[in-house]
């Protein structure tokens, strides 16, 4: 069982890494421009069930693995810039959703968001850095306590990641019947994927 002390000590710092701009807002954001407001939110459920696979994955021990083995982390990583670069090109070519156009199921946005968060495995090493400092092995199960600290990040990433892939969506949405700026819109979401795709590919190990 987590203290009450404790827990007032992480959330404050989990809320503080949730409105910290990052990768997973920068993609929630691209979504929300790409596909508009539900999937960004869908995207956004993603991440967050990703983020949750890598503190099981950690509490289970596995991410030592990925932390000593640098083949392993480069296979990860280089799997998560293929397919960053394999969105970007999608929205570049297809552009933002036009009015007209069929919705793209819901579905396709929740495994972006997932297969985009769990080839990130920064992620992982992030995850046995931190959550490790606030967990007490008196406590009781330590792979409990890694579930809910890595609950409450993902609860707050989902809200935040959301509302922000929310709000490009909204964006997005006042913009679709203008063709030239749809194209733009495109070509602003490739970019953003891009981004992330560079920044996934020259990172390096902690």
């Amino acid at each position: 069982m987590i203290d009450t002390v404790t827990l007032l000590a992480f959330i404050p710092a989990a809320l503080a890494l949730n409105f910290t701009p990052g990768a997973d807002m920068m993609f929630c954001f691209g979504q929300g421009l790409k596909s508009g407001p539900r999937p960004a939110l869908v995207a956004s459920a993603g991440v967050a069930t990703g983020l949750l696979v890598h503190v099981l994955l950690a509490g289970l021990g596995l991410g030592a693995a990925v932390n000593s083995l640098p083949w392993l982390f480069d296979v990860i990583r280089w799997v998560g810039v293929g397919y960053l670069l394999y969105l970007a090109w999608g929205a570049i070519r297809n552009g933002a959703v036009s009015a007209d156009a069929p919705p793209r199921p819901t579905r396709f946005a929740f495994r972006d968001g997932l297969i985009v968060n769990l080839t990130n495995p920064k992620v992982i090493l992030f995850v046995l850095a931190f959550i490790p400092q606030f967990v007490n092995p008196a406590a009781g199960s330590i792979l409990v306590q890694f579930l809910t600290f890595g609950a409450i990040i993902a609860v707050g990433g989902f809200v935040v990641n959301g509302l922000v892939g929310i709000f490009a969506g909204g964006a997005g949405k006042v913009l679709i019947s203008n063709p030239r700026a749809s194209r733009i819109m495109g070509w602003v979401t490739g970019g953003i994927f891009t981004a992330l795709a560079i920044r996934l590919a020259i990172m390096e190990r902690a």
